[in-house]
């Protein structure tokens, strides 16, 4: 541990509800302003106040964003979880803690540091109002560590003007606080640590954002006017980003909205009325988390079945049930992918950054008008609620919406017998019109019923077959047109596959590198859409065994895997993690390892830290 800089971990564990987020934020975003990667985790109960709540910020010079296993720094002012955080510690690591009781001798331990300063106390000494007392205690937390870990002081004064800009009194009242911690520190302890940080231009013009607010700024971009939606954790603030987005840039001249948001009485009735509106010739949408899936499903079928466009943000969080709702998992492919009955299939998008959740929020809509289908984009509770490092959004401004195989009334004109179902091109895809095109031309009932090529009822299960082999062949263009695997190769022969997606590419990048540690050669693949397009099925028909890595108990991704592909089930091995936290690069390691040789502890094994 001695003289690390710019690699270590920190962990804030503090009482839900106490204002402690802000400051740990702070924290991170004066990391961030460094110039140095940073990865933080806010981790917090489902209910509104008075429970544990953590914030684990990773440090990271050579740019993993993926958690790691085990605490350098643990800074403790929650009584009911010291006895946990302790354990999490890792061996020679520091623990701080509100002095200003006597420490429980319970929670000492051996082999680590312990630093004691009495926030509380001098919090009471310094200012009078009781809920100010409470804020400010956590800014001297954040003054402390900026003398023990050698922080850029001029930052963190900075970004505190920034967010109370035009508040004197509140600036004035947390550069005090902040002196209060520095100042303890410098005359009771040596200072810095054994790790510490030290300014770097490692950024560049990267940004720091969450991807429900990048999934909120890309529905925009992409051309969304109408959201209808019901709250749920973690997806509420996709709507909240998007209403914001919407009154900066969905306002005509003369300042009224051209947008519209409906907050409906369930998610049945807000993906009813997207399908409407998208029907309708708007681009429209909703977002949600697994519950909401589920009720959503007799909906999505129907616009499966009907072909009509609708656009679907999953924020995936740890069910069954309610599960845990404030906890992370990618347990909705399944769910997703084959949302109501019969023979369904949807296609699902899966970004791994804020700007993959923006550009494919975007794209989204483009392919459910190509298309005439749901799209699902899956994200979940880590990418969508916690910021990420992540590159700038960008955006073509000569770019055209891809509106698809829509008929104007002049083109009605040219043809006979308008066909809404017919598959004029062979692939798949019929045309379609926008209601009140043509005055006698291009009218047709959407049912969810069977119908015949012209829309019009049937049993027939002749007709039937003919609509549920266009399908087919539908899906399979659908495969050339979502984003493609990205795939890394090694270029060795005994090489293994690591196939991943979503948030789990974090770790796993990190993970590739500890297994070549071990001396274990790895080509990788991330799974950027389902469908699969042909590249993946190369990937895996070129492995003999390939690690699919996800964060569910059942190895959903591994299921969809072999049924689409049909492929041998022993080469797909699970590397699992569903506790609810962002899976780790040790524990990928760990269990790839312990597969390819049951006797060898790898060289990065699982320490105990718990939550």
């Amino acid at each position: 541990m001695n003289n690390r800089i710019n690699d270590f971990i920190v962990r804030f564990a503090n009482v839900n509800g106490t204002g402690s987020a802000s400051a740990n934020f702070l924290f991170a975003k004066t990391v961030f302003r460094m110039g140095i990667p940073v990865t933080p985790k806010n981790i917090f109960p489902s209910n509104i106040q008075g429970l544990p709540t953590w914030y684990e910020v990773r440090v990271s010079e050579k740019g993993y964003l993926g958690r790691r296993e085990g605490i350098d720094l643990l800074v403790c002012v929650n009584p009911q979880s010291m006895a946990k955080d302790v354990l999490s510690v890792n061996e020679g690591g520091y623990f701080i803690f509100d002095s200003t009781k006597k420490l429980n001798p319970e929670y000492r331990r051996e082999g680590i540091h312990y630093l004691g300063i009495p926030m509380m106390e001098m919090a009471n000494a310094a200012f009078d109002d009781p809920r100010k007392r409470q804020l400010l205690k956590n800014i001297i937390y954040v003054g402390a560590l900026a003398k023990l870990l050698a922080m850029d002081e001029s930052i963190i004064r900075q970004l505190i003007e920034e967010q109370f800009e035009g508040k004197k009194s509140l600036i004035e009242a947390n550069f005090k606080a902040l002196s209060l911690g520095i100042d303890y520190v410098e005359k009771h302890y040596e200072y810095p640590l054994s790790f510490k940080l030290e300014k770097r231009e490692l950024l560049g013009e990267k940004i720091l954002v969450d991807g429900n607010t990048a999934c909120g700024l890309g529905a925009v971009y992409g051309g969304a006017t109408v959201m209808a939606w019901y709250p749920i954790t973690p997806s509420t603030s996709v709507a909240e980003a998007y209403e914001n987005f919407c009154k900066q840039f969905r306002k005509t001249e003369g300042g009224e909205n051209n947008f519209a948001i409906v907050q409906a009485e369930d998610e049945l009735a807000a993906m009813g009325m997207v399908i409407g509106a998208n029907w309708n010739g708007a681009r429209a949408f909703t977002a949600t988390s697994g519950p909401g899936v589920s009720l959503m499903s007799e909906f999505l079928g129907l616009a499966y079945f009907a072909e009509v466009p609708a656009v679907l943000i999953d924020v995936q969080r740890a069910g069954p049930s309610t599960g845990m709702p404030t906890r992370t998992q990618q347990s909705d492919l399944l769910a997703a992918a084959f949302a109501s009955h019969g023979d369904t299939k949807h296609i699902l998008l899966l970004p791994a950054t804020p700007k993959e959740c923006f550009e494919m929020t975007a794209e989204s809509f483009d392919l459910a008008e190509q298309l005439q289908t749901p799209v699902i984009l899956l994200t979940d509770l880590d990418l969508g609620m916690n910021d990420h490092v992540s590159e700038p959004f960008e955006w073509d401004v000569k770019r055209k919406y891809k509106r698809g195989k829509v008929l104007t009334a002049e083109e009605l004109e040219g043809i006979g017998k308008f066909g809404r179902y017919l598959d004029s091109d062979g692939d798949g895809i019929p045309y379609r019109t926008y209601p009140g095109t043509h005055p006698t031309k291009g009218a047709f009932f959407t049912r969810g019923t069977s119908k015949d090529e012209y829309a019009a009822y049937t049993e027939d299960g002749a007709a039937y077959k003919r609509n549920m082999d266009r399908l087919t062949r539908k899906w399979e263009t659908v495969k050339k047109l979502v984003p493609k695997a990205e795939i890394s190769i090694s270029s060795k022969p005994e090489a293994i596959g690591l196939l991943f997606f979503g948030t789990s590419t974090f770790s796993s990048e990190e993970a590739k590198d500890l297994l070549n540690e071990e001396g274990i050669a790895v080509d990788s693949i991330r799974i950027r859409a389902f469908p699969f397009g042909k590249e993946v099925v190369d990937f895996v028909e070129s492995h003999a065994t390939i690690f699919v890595v996800e964060q569910n108990r059942d190895a959903q991704m591994r299921k969809m895997l072999i049924m689409e592909m049909d492929c041998l089930p022993k080469k797909l091995v699970p590397v699992l993690n569903y506790d609810g936290m962002p899976i780790t690069a040790d524990a990928i390691c760990q269990q790839i390892v312990q597969y390819l040789n049951p006797k060898r502890l790898s060289n990065h094994e699982l320490s105990k830290t718990a939550v």
